[in-house]
This record gives C-alpha cells, structure tokens and sequence, in this order.
C-alpha cells in the first residue's frame, strides 16, 4: 500500500547564500534616522525612524524598531517591531514581537511569537527601493590609485637575524 521511495529526491532549487550582517547597532543604543543601502544589518538597541535595506535586517532579542513601514529583502524578528513590513521573507522567532500590518511571499515563524496585524501574501513584492549606490568619481580614482600602489615588503635586517641565532643557541645550551 505504501512504498518507501528508495531514491533521494533532489530538488531543483539551489541552495541560498547565507546573507551576511555588515552593521550592527548594539544594545544599549538608540538612533533616531534613516538606515538605507544595502548590506545585512542587526539591531540590537533601539531605532526609530526608516529601514529600506537591500539586503537582511536582524531585529535581535534587545532590539526595539518603530517604523512606520520597513522595506528589506528579509526580515528576522526576534525583539520588537512597531510598524507595517514588506519584504520578501519574514521570520518571527519565538520571542518576536510585531504590531503592523506585513506584505510579503514567505512568512516563517515559531511558537509564541506575536503578530499583531495583517499578513497579505503575495507572489512578489516590490520594496521600491533606490538602486545600489554606485561609488562615486573620487572613491573610484582612490581605489584605482590604492589598485597600483606597489607594495613593499620588508627585507629582513641581517644583523637581527643573526642576533637571534645567537640568542636561540644561548638559550639551548644553558
């Protein structure tokens, strides 16, 4: 009647990167302003203000988020967030708390966590967020002259090297 299936099942989507988190704002922080850019950011302290992030944001157990909407490529909720959310995945951990309403295509969550607001699932969402910021004209010349500087690497001092020889055999014999 049932069959065990003998052969391991492959599947055809390949397995994501882990994002990495670049910046993080720690506890005992507060910050009132806009984050913006890309990059993976955590949040361990408090923040009010914007989040439109091309890239991660990690709400930690610390950290407190007020916003009025938060736009990030994927969310993990494991402290506090007072505000609306699109992004394309969104995880609340067991001690994430949420109050706003939550666009999005893939939602996770785990026993105990809190939402308290809408979910709208969507085959795609659209963060509207600005393009990658390109380097502008002086970053890009100092990198190019940084790319041609030679670099020097020291030549060992000959009158040290054997001083340290002779050190080494004192020490050996004594």
């Amino acid at each position: 009647m049932f069959k065990r299936n003998t052969a391991p099942t492959e599947t055809s989507q390949p397995v994501q990167a882990v994002e990495r988190i670049t910046s993080v704002l720690g506890s005992g922080v507060i910050w009132h302003g806009s984050i913006n850019g890309s990059g993976g950011v955590r949040i361990e302290g408090a923040f009010e203000g914007e989040i439109a992030l091309r890239g991660m944001l990690v709400v930690g157990e610390t950290g407190r988020v007020t916003c009025q909407n938060v736009r990030a490529n994927a969310v993990i909720v494991a402290g506090a967030v007072r505000g609306n959310i699109t992004t394309q995945k969104l995880e609340i951990r067991a001690s994430g708390r949420v109050w706003g309403d939550v666009v999005t295509t893939a939602f996770v969550t785990e026993e105990g966590a809190f939402l308290r607001g809408q979910i709208r699932m969507e085959e795609t969402v659209e963060l509207d967020l600005e393009p990658a910021p390109e380097s502008t004209p002086s970053e890009a010349a100092q990198a190019e002259s940084i790319a041609q500087m030679p670099i020097q690497i020291p030549t060992p001092d000959p009158m040290i090297e054997s001083t340290q020889k002779i050190m080494r055999k004192k020490k050996g014999e004594a």
